[in-house]
Protein backbone atom coordinates (compact mmCIF):
# COMPACT_ATOMS: atom_id res chain seq x y z
CA UNK A 1 0.00 0.00 0.00
CA UNK A 2 0.78 3.35 -0.25
CA UNK A 3 1.67 4.78 2.70
CA UNK A 4 3.70 7.54 5.47
CA UNK A 5 5.68 4.32 6.01
CA UNK A 6 7.11 4.23 2.43
CA UNK A 7 9.70 7.26 3.06
CA UNK A 8 12.39 5.97 0.58
CA UNK A 9 13.39 8.62 -1.45
CA UNK A 10 11.77 11.20 -0.39
CA UNK A 11 13.07 14.08 1.53
CA UNK A 12 12.36 17.52 3.25
CA UNK A 13 11.85 15.69 7.48
CA UNK A 14 14.85 17.36 8.67
CA UNK A 15 18.74 15.70 9.69
CA UNK A 16 19.02 12.76 10.84
CA UNK A 17 20.00 12.76 14.52
CA UNK A 18 22.45 10.68 15.78
CA UNK A 19 22.60 9.56 19.17
CA UNK A 20 26.09 8.52 20.87
CA UNK A 21 26.52 5.60 23.02
CA UNK A 22 22.73 5.31 22.12
CA UNK A 23 20.77 2.54 24.62
CA UNK A 24 19.05 -0.35 23.10
CA UNK A 25 15.95 1.08 25.27
CA UNK A 26 15.14 4.72 26.04
CA UNK A 27 12.45 4.20 28.56
CA UNK A 28 11.23 0.72 30.37
CA UNK A 29 8.02 0.77 27.92
CA UNK A 30 10.12 0.37 25.38
CA UNK A 31 11.39 -2.90 26.42
CA UNK A 32 7.64 -4.60 27.37
CA UNK A 33 6.72 -2.92 23.79
CA UNK A 34 9.71 -5.12 22.70
CA UNK A 35 9.18 -8.35 24.21
CA UNK A 36 4.86 -8.23 23.75
CA UNK A 37 6.03 -7.82 19.74
CA UNK A 38 8.08 -10.66 19.85
CA UNK A 39 5.35 -12.91 21.79
CA UNK A 40 2.55 -11.61 19.41
CA UNK A 41 3.50 -9.47 16.73
CA UNK A 42 5.93 -12.01 14.65
CA UNK A 43 3.59 -14.93 14.69
CA UNK A 44 3.20 -13.12 11.47
CA UNK A 45 5.41 -10.44 10.57
CA UNK A 46 3.60 -9.16 8.01
CA UNK A 47 0.70 -8.68 9.18
CA UNK A 48 2.19 -6.69 11.67
CA UNK A 49 3.75 -4.70 9.43
CA UNK A 50 0.94 -3.87 7.53
CA UNK A 51 -1.04 -2.64 11.10
CA UNK A 52 2.02 -0.16 11.16
CA UNK A 53 1.10 1.29 8.01
CA UNK A 54 -2.30 1.44 8.80
CA UNK A 55 -1.43 4.18 11.41
CA UNK A 56 -2.63 7.49 10.33
CA UNK A 57 0.05 10.00 8.63
CA UNK A 58 0.08 12.29 11.56
CA UNK A 59 0.29 10.17 13.98
CA UNK A 60 3.20 8.29 12.35
CA UNK A 61 5.32 11.20 11.87
CA UNK A 62 5.08 12.39 14.90
CA UNK A 63 5.57 8.89 17.39
CA UNK A 64 8.68 6.96 17.77
CA UNK A 65 9.55 3.64 16.84
CA UNK A 66 8.58 1.96 19.49
CA UNK A 67 5.25 3.71 19.76
CA UNK A 68 4.82 2.38 16.00
CA UNK A 69 5.36 -0.77 17.39
CA UNK A 70 2.73 -0.57 20.15
CA UNK A 71 0.08 0.67 17.79
CA UNK A 72 0.53 -1.96 15.52
CA UNK A 73 0.61 -5.02 18.26
CA UNK A 74 -2.29 -3.15 19.98
CA UNK A 75 -4.29 -3.12 16.59
CA UNK A 76 -3.97 -6.44 16.20
CA UNK A 77 -5.11 -7.55 19.71
CA UNK A 78 -8.31 -5.86 19.51
CA UNK A 79 -8.57 -6.86 15.48
CA UNK A 80 -8.22 -10.39 17.04
CA UNK A 81 -10.70 -10.16 19.47
CA UNK A 82 -8.20 -10.56 22.88
CA UNK A 83 -8.70 -7.18 23.96
CA UNK A 84 -11.30 -3.88 23.51
CA UNK A 85 -9.90 -0.35 22.68
CA UNK A 86 -11.96 0.99 26.09
CA UNK A 87 -10.03 -1.64 28.02
CA UNK A 88 -6.94 -0.14 26.16
CA UNK A 89 -8.12 3.80 26.83
CA UNK A 90 -8.95 2.32 30.88
CA UNK A 91 -4.96 1.30 30.99
CA UNK A 92 -4.09 3.99 29.53
CA UNK A 93 -6.17 6.84 30.87
CA UNK A 94 -7.00 8.47 27.95
CA UNK A 95 -7.25 8.21 24.12
CA UNK A 96 -5.03 4.72 22.87
CA UNK A 97 -4.95 5.68 19.27
CA UNK A 98 -5.05 2.42 16.62
CA UNK A 99 -4.41 2.16 13.14
CA UNK A 100 -7.55 1.88 10.79
CA UNK A 101 -9.24 -0.93 9.61
CA UNK A 102 -8.06 -3.34 6.98
CA UNK A 103 -9.77 -2.50 3.55
CA UNK A 104 -11.44 -5.22 1.96
CA UNK A 105 -9.40 -6.90 -0.48
CA UNK A 106 -10.14 -9.89 -3.12
CA UNK A 107 -7.65 -12.70 -2.64
CA UNK A 108 -4.21 -12.34 -3.07
CA UNK A 109 -2.86 -14.31 -6.21
CA UNK A 110 -0.86 -17.08 -4.08
CA UNK A 111 2.65 -17.95 -6.28
CA UNK A 112 3.09 -20.88 -8.77
CA UNK A 113 4.25 -23.95 -6.32
CA UNK A 114 7.68 -25.07 -7.33
CA UNK A 115 7.90 -22.39 -10.15
CA UNK A 116 11.64 -22.48 -11.83
CA UNK A 117 12.87 -18.35 -11.36
CA UNK A 118 11.85 -16.61 -14.66
CA UNK A 119 14.88 -14.34 -14.52
CA UNK A 120 18.81 -14.76 -14.62
CA UNK A 121 21.73 -12.92 -13.35
CA UNK A 122 22.27 -9.81 -15.81
CA UNK A 123 18.58 -9.65 -16.87
CA UNK A 124 17.18 -6.33 -17.62
CA UNK A 125 14.26 -6.02 -15.63
CA UNK A 126 11.28 -3.54 -15.16
CA UNK A 127 9.14 -3.15 -11.90
CA UNK A 128 5.71 -3.03 -12.60
CA UNK A 129 3.57 0.25 -12.02
CA UNK A 130 0.94 -1.40 -9.48
CA UNK A 131 -0.29 0.26 -5.93
CA UNK A 132 -1.77 -2.50 -4.11
CA UNK A 133 -4.05 -1.49 -1.05
CA UNK A 134 -3.01 -3.98 1.06
CA UNK A 135 0.90 -5.08 2.16
CA UNK A 136 4.10 -5.14 0.15
CA UNK A 137 7.74 -5.04 0.61
CA UNK A 138 8.00 -3.17 -3.05
CA UNK A 139 9.56 0.16 -2.39
CA UNK A 140 7.10 2.96 -3.86
CA UNK A 141 10.20 4.81 -5.72
CA UNK A 142 11.59 1.65 -7.41
CA UNK A 143 7.72 1.06 -9.41
CA UNK A 144 7.57 1.67 -13.33
CA UNK A 145 11.87 1.54 -13.20
CA UNK A 146 14.25 -0.86 -14.42
CA UNK A 147 17.27 -2.64 -13.26
CA UNK A 148 19.36 -5.60 -14.08
CA UNK A 149 19.41 -8.68 -11.92
CA UNK A 150 22.70 -9.20 -9.88
CA UNK A 151 21.70 -11.81 -7.75
CA UNK A 152 19.27 -14.80 -7.05
CA UNK A 153 17.56 -15.24 -3.45
CA UNK A 154 15.94 -18.48 -3.67
CA UNK A 155 12.37 -18.76 -2.41
CA UNK A 156 10.94 -16.78 0.22
CA UNK A 157 7.03 -16.61 1.71
CA UNK A 158 5.84 -13.33 -0.47
CA UNK A 159 5.02 -10.58 2.24
CA UNK A 160 1.91 -9.48 -0.19
CA UNK A 161 0.03 -13.06 0.26
CA UNK A 162 1.28 -13.56 4.06
CA UNK A 163 0.22 -10.43 5.24
CA UNK A 164 -3.47 -10.94 4.21
CA UNK A 165 -4.18 -14.62 3.58
CA UNK A 166 -1.37 -15.86 6.49
CA UNK A 167 -0.34 -18.33 4.21
CA UNK A 168 3.95 -18.84 4.17
CA UNK A 169 3.99 -19.83 0.11
CA UNK A 170 7.86 -19.35 -1.82
CA UNK A 171 8.13 -17.47 -4.83
CA UNK A 172 11.61 -16.67 -6.42
CA UNK A 173 13.65 -13.03 -5.01
CA UNK A 174 16.45 -11.23 -6.62
CA UNK A 175 18.71 -8.19 -5.88
CA UNK A 176 17.85 -5.65 -8.54
CA UNK A 177 20.34 -3.16 -9.43
CA UNK A 178 18.78 0.12 -10.20
CA UNK A 179 20.85 3.76 -11.11
CA UNK A 180 19.68 6.81 -9.38
CA UNK A 181 19.61 8.26 -12.66
CA UNK A 182 17.05 5.76 -13.19
CA UNK A 183 15.24 6.27 -9.82
CA UNK A 184 15.65 10.32 -9.58
CA UNK A 185 16.24 11.69 -12.82
CA UNK A 186 19.35 13.78 -13.97
CA UNK A 187 19.92 15.35 -10.93
CA UNK A 188 21.50 12.27 -9.04
CA UNK A 189 25.01 11.00 -9.07
CA UNK A 190 26.08 9.81 -12.20
CA UNK A 191 27.90 6.88 -10.53
CA UNK A 192 25.42 6.08 -7.89
CA UNK A 193 23.45 2.66 -7.76
CA UNK A 194 21.05 1.16 -5.56
CA UNK A 195 19.73 -2.39 -4.59
CA UNK A 196 16.71 -3.52 -3.96
CA UNK A 197 15.83 -6.99 -3.04
CA UNK A 198 12.27 -7.78 -4.70
CA UNK A 199 9.86 -11.05 -5.49
CA UNK A 200 9.13 -12.50 -8.61
CA UNK A 201 5.50 -11.10 -8.92
CA UNK A 202 6.81 -7.39 -9.19
CA UNK A 203 9.02 -7.77 -11.90
CA UNK A 204 8.46 -7.73 -15.94
CA UNK A 205 11.26 -8.27 -18.93
CA UNK A 206 12.48 -4.49 -19.39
Amino acid sequence: MNGIHDLGGMDGFGPVEVEPDEPVFHEQWERTVFATTLGRGTRNVHRFRHAIERMDPAHYLASSYYEHWLTGVATLLVEDGAVTPEELEMRAGGRFPLSRPVAPLPPPEPPAPGAAPRFAVGSAVRVANAHPLGHTRCPRYVRGKRGVVVRLDGSFPVPDVAAHAGRSDGESTYAVRFTARELWGAAAGARETVHVDLWERWLEPA
